[in-house]
């Protein structure tokens, strides 16, 4: 039987020649060079800022504005120091404001509503939007105002406002304030039919309302109540889609 002491001995060698092979093993290890990993790293991050560059130039070769704009936010949050990102950084403000307008013309072209309906001797087609903020008529608290552009086979070519509430006060004619954009308003004349079926009150020259909201981006209308003064109405049509109307109507 094994002495318990020589037995000791025996282990403290085992365990002292384990961690002499752990040191030799460790020294044959080739030591780690931070220069070299950096620079890996660095290659590395300027690859995927590469690639991220040439999906936005893809993109923007292509003119589609959003995708483009959403590459270079990546790589602008990323890798803006890259060499990747200077190469396209011009570009990228560009898209910026390109994607900008982009949005903002499908918002307003989504303001828009284009019917045709078929009747007996042709086709109803309109085009209408509504004010940007409801409009208290009455007093009864505020309510959509509408303006319509119409063409009818039997009646031809109107324009007109459409309440909710309330009534305009225009019977036998009158006339509302036209402001566009930053210009000063002016007066153009307008009607009120004598009808109870709905609460309208045409613009008299569809024509130029028309014309003007083509090129306009908003356009605001005050017009006379029945409750006493005057409301406004603003709309948003700079996403007017003229192709929507007859050919007569100008595009």
């Amino acid at each position: 039987m094994e002495h318990p002491m020589e037995y000791s001995m025996k282990r403290a060698a085992t365990k002292w020649s384990g961690v002499v092979l752990a040191c030799a093993l460790a020294a044959c290890q080739p030591a780690t060079d931070p220069k070299a990993e950096a620079a890996a790293q660095a290659a590395a991050q300027e690859q995927a800022a590469d690639e991220m560059a040439k999906a936005f130039e893809a993109q923007y070769d292509k003119q589609n504005w959003q995708l483009a704009r959403a590459h270079g936010d990546v790589l602008a949050a990323k890798y803006p120091a890259s060499a990747a990102f200077g190469r396209i950084e011009a570009r990228y403000n560009e898209v910026k404001e390109k994607a900008a307008q982009a949005r903002e013309q499908s918002r307003t072209a989504a303001l828009w509503t284009y019917q045709t309906q078929p009747l007996k001797k042709g086709e109803q087609v309109s085009a209408s939007i509504y004010a940007k903020g409801y409009v208290d008529t009455d007093g009864s608290g505020p309510r959509p105002v509408q303006l319509i552009f119409r063409d009818h086979p039997d009646w031809g070519t109107s324009s007109y406002l459409v309440l909710e509430k309330g009534d305009f006060d225009c019977y036998g004619g009158c006339k509302v304030k036209l402001k566009v954009d930053d210009a000063a308003p002016k007066p153009v004349a307008a009607s009120r039919p004598k009808t109870d079926e709905a609460i309208a009150m045409f613009i008299e020259d569809e024509k130029m309302l028309w014309k003007t909201v083509k090129s306009a981006k908003v356009i605001a209308i005050e017009f006379p109540v029945k409750a006493g003064g005057a409301r406004t109405a603003v709309f948003e049509v700079g996403g007017l889609d003229p192709s929507k109307m007859p050919a007569k109507w100008g595009r």
